[in-house]
């Protein structure tokens, strides 16, 4: 008698965006610790998510660029995930960063588990809000998609490859979003494209490929805003199920502990 193979469980991987630390534990954005936010998030995470494969942390992890708030972002999510990635936003210093993840592989740009490949592109322009993926990540990206050997592809960066909605982000999103996606509409094992930079939830699927955006772990922007305006929803994470035959599963938590309460006031994004 013959046994059709058991399929592996999928992938477990979790997304954290956004959290704008500072080298002073009491920066705050808004009147809203970005430390204290963080740590909320992080515990709903431990609370619901026991196994975490890859986290993946998508950039703005510091707001002022310092080394001491990347350090005191590898101190608040140390151990919860088997393995971490990071990659820059714009508030980012990719040197800074690159000097505090030295020794590790928290920088690197292409993970394979399992029947998965992770690639992670760096969108940020130096001084500028905008994002655009120079030649050298666009060369990385065609790398890693033709030689992935039959896995599927999950493409991560921090800047939105598609209109959301808000049109004030338009302008700061990818300015060469459509190189992004022609690179992926010619690799079908392509499944997703997730990214942060936007500070609220997006989940479309367009000819097959699923588009995810994600909650900050600080404060969050007002979907559908024609102008900058937050919202008072509580920070949050995404969780992503990544399965052998190329199926994403994936949703949104927030910290339900956690209050908001912004200061109009008091410095703010």
């Amino acid at each position: 008698m013959s046994h059709s193979p058991t399929p592996r469980a999928p992938l477990h991987l979790v997304q954290l965006t956004d959290p704008h630390l500072f080298a002073d534990p009491a920066g705050s954005m808004l009147g809203l610790n970005t430390r204290d936010s963080l740590r909320h998030v992080i515990a709903q995470v431990r609370r619901q998510q026991p196994r975490i494969d890859l986290l993946l942390c998508t950039g703005d992890l510091s707001q002022d660029a310092s080394a001491a708030s990347y350090q005191a972002f590898c101190a608040l999510t140390d151990g919860l995930s088997q393995a971490t990635r990071w990659l820059p936003g714009n508030h980012d210093d990719t040197r800074v960063m690159g000097q505090v993840a030295q020794g590790s592989a928290l920088m690197q740009a292409v993970t394979d588990l399992g029947a998965w490949r992770i690639v992670m592109l760096d969108s940020a322009v130096p001084g500028a809000t905008h994002g655009c993926l120079a030649p050298a990540q666009l060369a990385l990206l065609d790398d890693a998609l033709a030689s992935a050997d039959g896995r599927h592809c999950l493409v991560c960066c921090h800047h939105q490859p598609v209109d959301i909605g808000c049109a004030w982000m338009a302008p700061i999103g990818l300015r060469n979003a459509d190189e992004l996606l022609a690179r992926v509409a010619r690799h079908r094992q392509v499944k997703a494209v997730l990214w942060g930079h936007v500070h609220q939830e997006w989940d479309e699927v367009r000819e097959g490929l699923r588009l995810l955006a994600t909650p900050s772990t600080c404060i969050q922007f007002a979907p559908g805003s024609e102008d900058f305006q937050v919202s008072e929803e509580q920070p949050g994470y995404r969780w992503l199920r990544l399965h052998e035959d190329g199926r994403v599963e994936t949703g949104v938590e927030r910290a339900q502990d956690f209050q908001v309460k912004l200061d109009f006031s008091s410095p703010g994004y």
